[in-house]
């Protein structure tokens, strides 16, 4: 992992330069369990570590799941401008010292794909590296299909993984989203890839605070750390607030990693209701809930503009001031990553960050599927 420089303002996380190069090679996990709270997690420049786990990532993460995407993102199609731009959302990230990257087997084209995330990821670190030496934590993810039982899909799986990602181990390994059943086999499959050095750090997805519990003390008796749960998290879907999820990760010393920490782009204010999402976000997002949307997204503003920043991030950067938090907002392109670098380096008040979460309160948007209550 390269030392970070986090700078103020707008810019840039810049990275010092890393010391000479070195192969990534199998880690050998230490015998570890959670720490009692999650205050308790160190942090270095411009990191923090996961959970337990003694894996530190960069303090904001890079979501990859649109690169290769036909179904969801990319108006359902991907040619060689979007790969250009994903190419350019990953350097664009390494340049601001964004180096935590999190990626699935099924993003893209999914498992059985040509154009699968976790490919297009591993082609861009090995470019990179060709021109210089960088540390990517990579973050990845199991998909409990109904088809796969037991310990040692897991292990099949992530053998896969880090085929198509080129590397012999990974950062974190996380399960996507909780098994119609054969849950305790997917726990143990996690606990062996830890044990036997393909990952250095164990996480779920998607998990209620009942199935996190029982997943820290499952992996616990093997003194294996849950380091995260990673689960919808942003100022307008806050249900990790209200379904015990937060406070559970604080309590056991288990991060929160965020995704659709902008909404999906709904609190960028870029769409109105004159100019909502197109695709599946325009189900969700649509002009009677933009209509809603748009006295927060106003007061985001005025308080973006105190600070020279944009409403990217402020929202972000709310996230962050929550504590034992890490966002990982989905980059297409490389205006993108740079705009979500800038969400780091400077804080909100404790006013503002409850000014904003009381507004927030009168829009929800409907998830039509609410994983974390499986």
């Amino acid at each position: 992992m390269m030392a970070l420089q986090v700078a103020g303002g707008a810019g840039c996380v810049r990275p010092l330069l890393a010391r000479g190069r070195r192969r990534r090679r199998a880690f050998r996990p230490p015998r570890a369990v959670a720490s009692d709270a999650a205050t308790t997690a160190k942090e270095e420049e411009g990191k923090v570590t996961l959970g337990g786990s003694g894996v530190a990532v960069t303090k904001l993460g890079i979501g990859a799941w649109s690169w290769g995407d036909t179904t969801y993102w990319n108006e359902f199609q991907w040619d060689d401008r979007k790969l250009k731009a994903a190419k350019g959302a990953f350097d664009a990230s390494i340049d601001c010292g964004i180096t935590f990257i999190d990626t699935a087997e099924v993003y893209g084209a999914g498992v059985s794909g040509a154009i699968n995330s976790e490919s297009l990821l591993g082609r861009f670190i090995k470019e990179r590296q060709q021109k210089e030496q960088v540390d990517v934590a990579i973050a990845t993810k199991f998909a409990a299909l109904p088809w796969r039982l037991g310990r040692g899909s897991v292990i099949s799986a992530l053998k896969a993984s880090l085929d198509r990602l080129g590397v012999s181990s990974v950062e974190l390994y996380q399960l996507h989203w909780p098994g119609i059943w054969g849950n305790e086999g997917y726990l143990d499959g996690l606990g062996d890839a830890y044990e036997q050095g393909l990952v250095k750090a164990v996480g779920v997805s998607n998990y209620s605070e009942k199935r996190l519990r029982d997943a820290f003390e499952r992996l616990k008796k093997r003194g294996v750390p849950l380091a995260s749960n990673q689960v919808n998290y942003s100022l307008i879907y806050r249900n990790p607030e209200e379904n015990g999820v937060k406070a559970a990760c604080d309590e056991l010393g288990i991060t929160l990693i965020a995704y659709s920490p902008i909404a999906q782009g709904a609190l960028t204010g870029k769409y109105t209701p004159e100019n909502p999402p197109t695709g599946p976000r325009g189900r969700i997002y649509t002009p009677e809930f933009l209509t809603k949307l748009q006295p927060l997204i106003n007061r985001i503003k005025e308080i973006g503009g105190n600070y020279g920043k944009t409403p990217t991030q402020v929202v972000l950067n709310w996230l962050v001031c929550q504590g034992n938090v890490v966002p990982i907002p989905g980059a297409k392109n490389a205006e993108q990553a740079k705009e979500f670098a800038g969400a780091l380096g400077w804080s909100l008040t404790d006013q503002e960050v409850e000014e904003l979460r009381s507004m927030a309160k009168e829009v929800k948007p409907v998830i039509g599927f609410p994983v974390e209550k499986l």
